[in-house]
């Protein structure tokens, strides 16, 4: 195991949603999440692999994300969640526990949607990466017409998801 998985303590934890099947670990402080949400890991290792080299990729451009403006985080995090789920339980129980991440992926699978600060952060840079790339980099008017069309599915998206109230989100 790599070291920052050493100490991790699992154990099953039906008290978090009454429906786990039997032999279902789940990280110590799980916070709300529910068990059943975990995915079926790919059962060809070649798979495994693939999936778990995509979540470290994408769990790249989400921490490039924290350090530079206009990158999205929270995009690439569940989406690393998501293949580490596929891929790796050893990975996907590090991202739900890790300090950083793991709120972001134990809130998304748990249903209980986004702060408001991270909603407007969401939108804000969706407006501003959209409007630069169609009124700078893209000439043709059906690019432009798609492009403005999916800023505002991604943006009516993100407006839709539940609102997480504030003392929710410490």
């Amino acid at each position: 195991d790599p070291p920052f998985l050493r100490n991790a303590t699992v154990r099953h934890a039906p008290e978090y949603c009454g429906e786990c099947p039997g032999g279902v670990d789940m990280p110590l402080e799980p916070k709300s999440i529910c068990c059943t949400s975990m995915a079926q890991q790919a059962r060809h290792k070649p798979t495994r692999i693939i999936l778990g080299g995509l979540g470290f990729l994408s769990l790249g451009v989400g921490m490039v994300g924290l350090i530079l403006p206009g990158i999205p985080t929270t995009g690439p995090v569940l989406l690393a969640a998501f293949f580490f789920s596929r891929s790796s339980e050893r990975f996907d129980r590090w991202l739900l526990e890790h300090r950083v991440f793991g709120s972001i992926v134990r809130d998304w699978r748990a249903r209980r949607g986004f702060t408001t600060r991270a909603k407007a952060i969401s939108i804000t840079a969706i407006a501003l990466t959209f409007s630069i790339t169609v009124g700078f980099a893209v000439s043709n008017t059906a690019v432009r017409i798609g492009l403005v069309a999916l800023a505002i599915a991604l943006a009516a998206y993100i407006l839709s998801l539940p609102t997480k109230a504030a003392d929710l989100a410490a």
